[in-house]
């Protein structure tokens, strides 16, 4: 049966990201094209290592390990939003790196049931497959060569793969860098995969942007084209990846600690120059010794998805219309929440529910500061780490909301969003404003009814849908995508970021989250009305009050780390 779907997947292909999308919808007649066997017991192996590299143990700064300077910050979820946080922004060093990897993808516990363990990190990922890898590429830290890094979240260390000699004299300087690999995801969820990689990479950005929080940084993203981003991350040295577990680069991020300046920054080109003098190590460690299915539907999308250098110019100009859009929009500064955690706690806490209890609810006041905290502001977190940032929009179903009448709701996210809805939704959607919202919360309710039942089935049956205080639909604006493909990667990790700032804010208090990737798409698009491709579904979210598992036990993420 293997060799018959090789064959059958070989001689398949799409043309455009646009049929990919449409290829990969799940319906009720049917899924998406996936393996029809799945072996457990021989999952991919999580963790990705070079054979034959240095290795160097970073301090577990939030663990075990004071800071080189003061405690861990106290900051609060609503202060870390704001790009400017009170007091000075810390200094490049190797323990701050540490704790901004730490909290953001490294290990957050080890889950035991039986004989069955398995890890969970602070950055989420669809199936807990974890696709994205980490690089970073450094300069002028104590402690570490200057040169080309991979993270390894297995043990909290930095492999060297790439010396970087001819950058010895300059200062302080670090871009981290970030790929997929997709067999990891292909392997459970077939040519859907290549979605749930990029949706992973939006949460690891998001995620990224918190950790640099609290060491008082932010994040810039770095618009260069794929083919020098595979140069810069090394992915591109198939010599030293097996071809099935090859990675694809995905986007590039640098870290601007208030006290240096940009100018100073090295460029892309720089970077590359360096690397071409540089003395490389390691050969990626095998993940999957069995690849019985092969899906070349995900390799001729990453290819049609790729920004090409001809394409970097446009790229840039819409993300200044992106940044010009969002810098106009009327929004006051963003509502202070009733936080029971702080950020630190909520980011080493977040778990995806299994369940829900279906009895919950969540204060309107707190749930009119999460929606407020889903407004792209120009400078806030996380959309400072992501170029396109406002053109995915919200459809909600409210189940348990104190004060809100159970029923379909409507956020969305930019005028231009606003004015795409009104247009492709139903037209007889109510479209009334929500009494008790915040005047600038463009919250509106479409329809008063109980939808339990609905959300549930919608998102592929899955009672965490119904049994939540609300669901909601990602809505992306897709009609660009045909000319400008690599929008369709773009909207996907604006996704992803939507999910970890969701997974933050229920955390934060006290509820629990969870990121569903599984939903029929073009019947969701029919509930809303939605007949032409001008808006798509993206990917779906769920928050309430969780179930508890007391049978699962939970142990710590480095326990048997040496210290």
């Amino acid at each position: 049966m293997n060799d018959i779907v090789n064959e059958e997947a070989s001689v398949n292909s799409v043309a455009s990201v646009v049929e990919y999308h449409q290829r990969t919808k799940h319906h009720f007649s049917g899924y998406a094209r996936g393996p029809e066997t799945i072996d457990w017991d021989r999952q991919p192996d999580p963790f990705r290592r070079f054979e034959g590299t240095e290795l160097v143990q970073l301090p577990l700064v939030g663990i075990d390990s004071p800071l080189d300077s003061g405690d861990l910050p106290d900051t609060g979820l609503d202060q870390a939003i704001e790009t400017s946080l009170d007091g000075s922004p810390a200094a490049v060093s190797l323990v701050r790196v540490a704790l901004m990897l730490e909290y953001s993808l490294a290990l957050s516990a080890w889950k035991q049931y039986g004989g069955s363990r398995w890890s969970l990190r602070v950055n989420p990922s669809s199936g807990n497959l974890h696709p994205t890898e980490a690089y970073l590429l450094l300069t002028g830290i104590e402690g570490l060569q200057p040169g080309l890094y991979h993270y390894r979240a297995d043990c909290h260390s930095l492999e060297l793969r790439c010396h970087l000699p001819s950058l010895a004299d300059d200062g302080p300087q670090l871009l981290i860098g970030l790929s997929s690999v997709s067999w990891r995801e292909s392997w459970k969820y077939g040519e859907r995969g290549w979605r749930y990689c990029q949706l992973d990479v939006g949460h690891a950005q998001a995620a990224l942007s918190y950790g640099a929080a609290l060491n008082g940084w932010r994040l810039q993203p770095l618009l260069v084209d794929d083919g020098m981003l595979n140069h810069l991350l090394g992915t591109d040295r198939n010599e030293e990846f097996i071809a099935s577990e090859r990675e694809e680069a995905d986007c590039l991020l640098r870290i601007i600690p208030s006290d240096v300046c940009e100018g100073d920054a090295l460029s892309p080109a720089s970077w590359l120059s360096a690397l071409a003098k540089g003395q490389w190590y390691g050969k990626a460690a095998v993940l999957d010794h069995r690849h019985f299915y092969k899906w070349p539907v995900i390799q001729q999308a990453e290819f049609l998805g790729r920004l090409p250098a001809v394409d970097l110019e446009v790229f840039r100009k819409t993300a200044e219309v992106s940044a010009v859009a969002r810098a106009g929009a009327q929004w006051p500064q963003p509502i202070s929440g009733r936080y029971r955690d702080k950020l630190p706690q909520a980011i080493r806490q977040r778990r995806s529910a299994q369940a829900f209890d279906g009895e919950t609810s969540l204060a309107a006041e707190d749930f009119f500061v999460l929606l407020d905290h889903l407004l792209p502001r120009l400078h806030s977190r996380p959309w400072q780490a992501l170029p396109l940032a406002g053109h995915l929009h919200l459809a909600l179903f409210v189940h348990r909301v104190d004060g809100l009448a159970p029923g379909l709701y409507a956020l969305p996210r930019s005028a231009a969003g606003e004015s795409a809805m009104r247009s492709c939704l139903r037209q007889e959607f109510l479209w009334q404003s929500v009494a008790g919202a915040p005047e600038h919360l463009p919250l509106y309710l479409l329809l008063q009814a109980k939808a339990e039942r609905t959300a549930g089935k919608l998102s592929c049956h899955q009672p965490i849908a119904a049994q939540s205080a609300f669901s909601l639909a990602m809505l992306a604006e897709f009609d660009h995508v045909e000319v400008q493909p690599w929008r369709y990667r773009e909207g996907m990790r604006e996704a992803g970021a939507l999910g970890q700032q969701l997974y933050l804010e229920a955390e934060a208090i006290g509820l629990r989250g969870t990121g569903i990737g599984c939903f029929f798409d073009d019947a969701v698009h029919e509930l809303l009305g939605i007949s032409d491709e001008r808006l798509q579904s993206f990917y779906h979210f769920t928050v309430g009050g969780p179930k508890q598992d007391a049978r699962i036990v939970t142990l710590p993420p480095y326990g048997r780390r040496s210290a």
